[in-house]
């Protein structure tokens, strides 16, 4: 139950879940930096989480996060408005995150993993920051990316199924069996929940 309200209490200290006006967008595609800022001031957190979940690297998902927007700001007059403008940022991010990861395992460079003193940027918190850490160690990365999305950017799981483009039941089942999972790791680790 500690477990529980812990992810709720973090996923509702952000800022609580809008949705995304698509008209930033073609704002931004016709050059108009105040949407731009808008833009990211109302996705930054949704965008890395994704790209935390996917590459487990802080570092990797602010640079990825940054690249995002860069990328946003170039091809934002090609966005063609769905009703899904959320959906399309994470596109980009999770192609991104993918281009990365091929790099890296073209040089051999491995990803540093986590170590003791990482810094999650949006978590200050210990015991959330606890929490996090163990989501991204034992988790895969469906889970992995309904907790994050959840936890971190305050997304709900209708938001959250409709922007990953999947049903409501999968992605309540999966944030189900992630939170169980995390229940029995931190347990394992003598966190007392």
């Amino acid at each position: 139950m500690f477990l529980v309200m812990t992810m709720e209490s973090l996923a509702r200290r952000e800022r609580p879940e809008q949705r995304l006006d698509e008209g930033l967008l073609g704002r931004v595609g016709r050059g108009d930096l105040t949407a731009l800022e808008s833009l990211y001031l109302q996705t930054e957190k949704a965008v890395y989480a994704l790209a935390l979940s996917i590459l487990r690297n802080p570092d990797d998902a602010q640079d990825v996060t940054q690249e995002v927007y860069l990328k946003v700001r170039a091809a934002a007059h090609l966005y063609v408005p769905q009703g899904k403008p959320l959906a399309w940022l994470f596109t980009i991010t999770r192609n991104l995150c993918r281009d990365l990861q091929r790099v890296q395992a073209r040089t051999g460079q491995a990803p540093d993993g986590l170590e003791d003193d990482v810094r999650f940027s949006y978590v200050s918190d210990p015991t959330d920051r606890l929490v996090l850490e163990a989501a991204l160690k034992t988790l895969g990365e469906d889970e992995r990316q309904v907790v994050l999305l959840h936890a971190v950017s305050g997304l709900r799981h209708r938001g959250i199924a409709r922007d990953l483009g999947l049903p409501l039941s999968t992605v309540l089942s999966r944030y189900s069996r992630a939170l169980k999972k995390l229940k029995r790791c931190l347990s394992e680790e003598g966190v007392r929940l």
